[in-house]
């Protein structure tokens, strides 16, 4: 077996390494713009969900690339601090639906307004060309990939 990775080899290490560590920090940041609003980058993520359409954990888990556990750990969590309610779902007996509450709401516009600011500070640094390809290479990898 030949273990010496070719030049697209190393090319594609140096790529997940480095989307890897930017993963980090965009957690990081994501931790800093939520925390005014009392909140996490993941529980960020689920308020986000929620708002996106109303949907099951499982789906939002999907959606998100997360663990189901994990997302309903927070979302029960957001239940508890009234950020979210739980309703029926049609199509799901035991599937209960993520909705926002008005306090949901206000907590993810808190953290949205802070996210413009830095999204667009961050956008005019890097160009608007320049992030829509690499955002295109990162979709076609996860495409790939199976993600």
């Amino acid at each position: 077996m030949d273990s010496k990775r070719t030049s697209e080899g190393d090319a594609f290490a140096q790529f997940s390494i480095a989307v890897l560590r930017l993963a980090g920090h965009l957690q990081v940041a994501g931790d800093i713009l939520a925390k005014p609003a009392g909140q996490t980058s993941a529980r960020w993520q689920v308020l986000a969900a929620a708002d996106h359409a109303p949907m099951s954990v499982a789906d939002a888990a999907r959606a998100l690339g997360l663990a189901r556990q994990g997302v309903q750990r927070i979302a029960d969590l957001l239940e508890s601090e009234g950020l979210i309610a739980y309703r029926d779902n049609p199509a799901h007996q035991r599937a209960k639906l993520m909705e926002l509450t008005a306090a949901g709401r206000a907590a993810l516009a808190d953290i949205q307004g802070r996210q413009a600011i830095w999204a667009n500070s961050n956008g005019a640094a890097f160009g608007e060309a320049r992030l829509r390809e690499a955002t295109a290479v990162i979709a076609e990898v996860l495409a790939a990939l199976g993600s």
